[in-house]
């Protein structure tokens, strides 16, 4: 199984990163998609998969981030992107939620990484929360295909996203009791739009909510996702892993080098 979306450079995993990893491995986890999430997490994200075969990088400014997103951020983000091991631009996107940065420099700096991406041919990682209306429009408009990150939308939301060439990234909520109309709109979803991830450390799922997160906990979420698309958690692992591989092109191309 591939976790499509997690934070091993956070400071959470520093002090056990080697048995975190460990762990997922035992599990059936056998890549890891780590996330930047401003400059020296994109920086730690690269390393990371420079120094693990397992391990590929994105390279992105957070929405909480957007007010520190100018030339230069920009260009260094270029320049990361460059790497082998780089597979997407993000985390980028909108946060209503917590509104931590001005609504404008959110959305400057969402539509820059959006460019950004186009430019330099990677797909795109998206965060969206409380703010699917804007988020969708400014991906009709200067986006293109990506992965929307830990979904929390309606099922009228995520068909839209399909149509804009968007996968639906499923993590812990999913196990949730609370999960709302969560479940139909997974279920809603074309299967070969579906990724599994854990967004580790966070959003751990059940029974693990409220702990720490780690990668080590994606059979539960694709087990759970079975449960709702009538697939056996090894058939999600598999439909998923494929999933991935159509998305994140520059890691399906280094695998079929090494058959």
């Amino acid at each position: 199984m591939t976790d499509t979306h997690c934070h091993l450079n956070h400071g959470r995993m520093a002090d056990d990163l080697p048995s975190v990893m460990e762990r997922a491995l035992r599990a059936g986890v056998m890549r890891f998609v780590v996330i930047g999430f401003d400059l020296p997490t994109s920086l730690a994200a690269v390393a990371m998969a420079q120094a693990h075969a397992s391990v590929w990088a994105t390279v992105g400014i957070h929405p909480h981030d957007a007010s520190d997103y100018d030339g230069a951020a920009e260009a260094r983000l270029r320049d990361l992107a460059e790497h082998p091991r780089v597979v997407a631009i993000g985390e980028m996107g909108l946060d209503y939620h917590y509104d931590f940065c001005p609504r404008r420099d959110q959305e400057r700096a969402f539509r820059s990484q959006l460019a950004l991406a186009k430019e330099c041919g990677l797909p795109i990682v998206v965060h969206c929360r409380e703010a699917h209306d804007d988020t969708l429009a400014l991906i009709e408009t200067d986006g293109g295909a990506g992965v929307m990150h830990c979904w929390s939308g309606s099922a009228e939301d995520a068909a839209r996203s399909v149509s804009l060439g968007l996968y639906i990234g499923v993590g812990g909520v999913v196990t949730f009791k609370n999960r709302g109309d969560l479940a139909r709109s997974v279920v809603s979803t074309p299967r070969d739009r579906l990724l599994i991830e854990t967004d580790a450390p966070y959003l751990a799922p059940a029974p693990y909510r409220g702990k720490r997160n780690e990668p080590a906990y994606l059979p539960l979420i694709a087990q759970e996702l079975g449960a709702l698309t009538g697939l056996s958690a090894v058939e999600v692992g598999a439909l998923t892993d494929g999933n991935a591989d159509r998305l994140f092109t520059r890691m399906s191309a280094a695998a079929e080098r090494h058959v």
